[in-house]
């Protein structure tokens, strides 16, 4: 686990995010931690693209607009955030999916930005295996699953978006290899690659992009959208439900309003691809419909 405390400057805004890590001087402050993991194109940690993740470029933005905080950043895996999510301590995760089981203990921003929804990854040796469960280029994961014929890698904790959530949770546990690991992406990639998994489920970018750390010939891979879900995933910051909580997420809110949707236009098109202007991230996606 890797920490860095930070209370800004009104200069913040101009450092980049990964130079940030020098101690905050004054003890006063209510602290908030911030929960950070490596998910292209959000958060990138490794790889020629470090630091400039889409969320990467908004922190110091958003730091700097709460200097009432001491910021410090721990480095998670997605369990271990879930667990201090729930802590009594002030505790924010920047890149966080709403569902409803999430949403009864932690408390939700207002949408940050839309990012293109998670999908399948396969191998272009496993393409046959597959095949039948392929309409217009987005696979059927339900069907896929109950046919039982592809063994699929998750990363634990990890919310995929509220559609393929469900077809996780009503699929048979042995189609399902379920990862804990610190970098549970990249060993369930490593078992696609050695042929022990067909199917592993994540962001294209962050496929791509771990796929490289691992050394991994990432240009043999294909990806799919998930029939039904959604085209577009919101991005949430998500904070421990508590008073403290809901008052920091009052605090941002009101911080990501003065930013504007302008913050981020740089940012989300650096990953976008040319000819193709939504492909990964779109600012305006919709909040799923919440049940009362």
């Amino acid at each position: 686990m890797t920490i860095r405390s930070w209370r800004p400057s009104r200069w913040a805004q101009f450092i980049p995010w990964a130079m940030l890590g020098w101690a905050c001087m004054s003890s006063g402050a209510e602290k908030l931690t911030w929960l950070m993991r490596d998910l292209p194109p959000l958060t990138v940690f490794e790889g020629p693209h470090k630091g400039q993740g889409v969320i990467d470029q908004l922190m110091p933005m958003l730091i700097a607009s709460l200097p009432e905080y001491e910021h410090v950043v721990v480095k998670v895996n997605r369990a271990r955030a879930m667990q201090m999510l729930q802590d009594p301590t002030l505790t924010c995760d920047p890149a966080l999916v709403w569902n409803p089981s999430r949403a009864q203990s932690i408390a939700y921003s207002a949408p940050v930005m839309g990012l293109h929804s998670n999908g399948l990854v396969i191998r272009q040796s496993d393409e046959p295996k597959i095949a039948p469960y392929v309409t217009d280029q987005s696979v059927d994961l339900k069907r896929m699953l109950n046919a039982q014929g592809v063994r699929l890698g998750v990363v634990a904790k990890r919310s995929y978006g509220m559609w393929i959530d469900e077809q996780l949770a009503h699929s048979e546990d042995r189609q399902l290899f379920v990862h804990h690991g610190n970098d549970a992406l990249g060993s369930l990639l490593q078992m696609q690659h050695a042929g022990r998994l067909e199917g592993v489920l994540g962001y294209w970018p962050e496929i791509q992009s771990k796929a490289r750390q691992q050394g991994l010939p990432f240009e043999t891979l294909l990806f799919y959208r998930i029939l039904g879900a959604p085209t577009y995933q919101p991005i949430y910051i998500g904070c421990s439900d508590t008073p403290a909580g809901h008052e920091a997420l009052g605090r941002i809110n009101r911080a990501l309003a003065t930013l504007g949707p302008d913050a981020l236009r740089e940012a989300e098109a650096q990953w976008q691809e040319p000819g193709h202007p939504d492909d990964y991230v779109n600012g305006q996606a919709s909040p799923p419909k919440r049940p009362r």
